[in-house]
């Protein structure tokens, strides 16, 4: 996966095991945290937007966070990402 980023986003951090990439986001301009996975063995990702006090804890445990989303659970006090 390789890092896009717009000018008021910087990555925060990355890591990578076993075909999966994690990196977790800051959008300056927006103030929006997001967390995105890219599994390379599948050739899918996703993208969730997190609250800033989850933001560590998201990017820990990404699949934790992507399974509440989608089981309506609100992520972030804005509402939920758009897919």
């Amino acid at each position: 996966m390789t890092p896009t980023t717009t000018k008021s986003e910087r990555e925060l951090a990355h890591r990578a095991s076993d075909g999966l990439e994690v990196s977790l986001y800051w959008n300056e301009g927006t103030n929006r945290v997001t967390v995105r996975l890219y599994d390379a063995r599948s050739d899918e990702g996703f993208e969730i937007e997190v609250a800033a006090r989850r933001a560590l804890d998201a990017y820990r445990h990404p699949f934790a966070y992507a399974a509440r989303e989608q089981m309506g659970e609100t992520i972030v006090a804005t509402g939920r990402l758009a897919a």
